[in-house]
Order: C-alpha cells, then structure tokens, then sequence
C-alpha cells in the first residue's frame, strides 16, 4: 500500500489496540512514517532498534534476592511507564531469534514478567523482507500471528506531495516526477542504488561548493551510477532553464520549451515558486504548455499555497479543465 494508505490503516490498528508490522525494502521510509504519525497526533515515540538488542534488553536482566531466594529482572528504563505513544520495534526480524522471542509475550498481551506496557501505548514493528537480501532472520509463527502485516510500496504522488511539504529542491522533484521509475530501483547487489532515503541525501548535495565532477563523484556513491549519470544530465537540463523572473515579465513571449525533461523541470519550478498575487500572470505562460505539465504545475502551485484555489486564473483554468482529475 502507498504511504498515505498506510498511515490510514496503522491508525486504525493503532485505535484498536492491535500491533502491526511494516513489511518493505531498505529505503521507502518506513520509520518516518511511523515518526510522522507520533508527531501529528502528539504522541511520544520510543525507537527501539531490535538488531542492536538483547533478549535482556526487553525482559530485563535478573539480579537474585537474597531475602526472598528468588530472581527479579531489572530494566534499563527505557520501555515507558506512562503516558501515551507509540513503541516502534524497528528492525524487528534482523534481532536474534532469542531476541524476537523475548518480544513475542510483550507484542499480543502487553506484558512480559512483571513489566506492563502502559494503556496508552501502541506496538508497531517494522522490518526489510528475506528478498531484500537485507540481514533478516525469519520471524516465528508465533511471533508473526500476533501482528497484522502491511506492505509499504512507493508511490510517486505520496512522495512528490512530501518532497514539496519538506521544501526539497524543484530540480530533484522535477527529475523524479521525469524519471518515475528511479524513485525507488533497489538493486541488493550493488552498494548504493536509488531510494527515497538516499534521494532525500542527494537533496542536500544539490548546490554545494563541490565542483562538477566532484558532485558526480558523491551522487554516484548514494544512488548507483547510472542514476547519477541521469540525474546530472537532468541538472545541465535545469540550469539551462528560462528564468522565473523572464517568464513572469514576458509570460506571453517567452519560449516553451518542447522536450519532456525541460518541461518536467520547468512544471516543478514554477508550481515551487507560485504565489497568489503573481499567479494569474503565471498562467498566462502555463496555459501555453502541454496539458500534462499545465496540471503538474497547477497541482504544485496549490500544494504550495491554497489561497491559490481563489484567484481567478485558477478558476477559469479549473472550469476550461474540470474533466481532468487533479
């Protein structure tokens, strides 16, 4: 399922006091968006890194009682005691099977020895699949039945909307929206390949000190090379574009570029830089553009800004449109 969808099914889970677990590849954002969920509904988020963990990490660790002759299992404090939140076991089936088994007594009733998760708290897991080629450990029956498994796909639409809500660069969601299918081309036999992760460290690659080759240098070790050789062609593309400034000064006169890069790169700038008392002159140059790229940069534009939903060019491009889906 797409990220939105998955944000809709693991609150309703989440409000019927059932666990669930993420299923997807290195890279698609499956710990944002469970951070993303604690952040909008002002919940507290403990990340617990299952790999990295011990059986002893979750049942505690036991100390003897020289009174009663007996063991008592101390904790590190880290499994809350109150409050409300969400306890994300991250990593779950790359932990030691011992480790996962500790989890399994926690994950369906709440309780392991004489610790008790707080009513207001909520389990999500979360891990890589067996194909991904990922270190995983096949989780237990028993362990996967206490769970409701959800697999998270990437979706170009999801994506784009985050990447304008994040202020990422027009340019790299310009080339994505170009190049669709390198948005997620995971390859586990090559070191780097492109993904929404390593997409988002290009983002703060992209107009650095760094000469030329050295820029190809770097973005060649985050998203493979060949997405890198396209990515920086895709770059000298956008470069080379008209300026926002000559485009709003002389909307009717200035050429509309005909290759589809162009106008990928150019749709994303411009629904980028929208504003509403300048967007009825904007769309003097956008209703001279392909269909395609008038309604990517209209659907940027209101992303980015909805007063612009009020304007008048946008409701006489609405009308002269509206058998086009937005």
């Amino acid at each position: 399922m797409r990220p939105t969808q998955l944000k809709t099914a693991l609150r309703h889970l989440m409000s019927k006091r059932r666990a669930a677990f993420i299923w997807g590849p290195p890279g698609v954002g499956k710990s944002d968006i469970v951070a993303s969920i604690a952040k909008e509904d002002k919940l507290d988020l403990i990340d617990f890194r299952m790999a990295l963990r011990d059986p002893t990490d979750i049942k505690g660790f036991p100390m003897p009682d020289t009174t009663t002759k007996t063991m008592k299992f101390f904790r590190d404090g880290e499994l809350p005691t109150k409050g409300k939140g969400i306890l994300f076991l991250d990593e779950l089936n790359s932990a030691a099977p011992a480790t996962q088994a500790a989890a399994m007594q926690l994950t369906l009733t709440g309780k392991i020895g004489d610790y008790t998760l707080p009513g207001g708290w909520r389990i999500i897991g979360a891990g890589n699949r067996e194909s991904d080629r990922a270190v995983v450990n096949r989780m237990p029956s028993a362990l996967a039945l206490r769970f409701t498994h959800l697999d998270l796909d990437v979706s170009l639409d999801d994506w784009s909307t985050w990447a304008l809500e994040n202020n990422m660069p027009t340019e790299l969601i310009g080339f994505i929206r170009f190049r669709p299918n390198l948005l997620h081309a995971f390859d586990p036999s090559q070191r780097s390949s492109p993904n929404p992760r390593s997409w988002t460290f290009v983002s703060s690659d992209i107009g650095s000190s760094m000469d030329r080759d050295t820029e190809y240098e770097v973005l060649k070790g985050t998203v493979g090379e060949g997405a890198a050789s396209e990515f920086v062609a895709f770059l000298q593309v956008y470069r080379d574009l008209p300026s926002i400034d000559s485009i709003m000064l002389n909307p009717d006169s200035v050429p509309v570029p005909t290759s589809p890069a162009t106008l990928y790169a150019l749709s994303s700038a411009l629904g980028a830089k929208s504003k509403k008392d300048t967007f009825d002159r904007m769309m003097i140059y956008v209703e001279r553009m392909p269909i395609e790229f008038q309604v990517v940069t209209v659907r940027d534009a209101i992303r980015q800004n909805n007063t612009i939903s009020a304007t008048k060019a946008f409701v006489k491009w609405g009308i002269n449109n509206a058998s086009i889906a937005m």
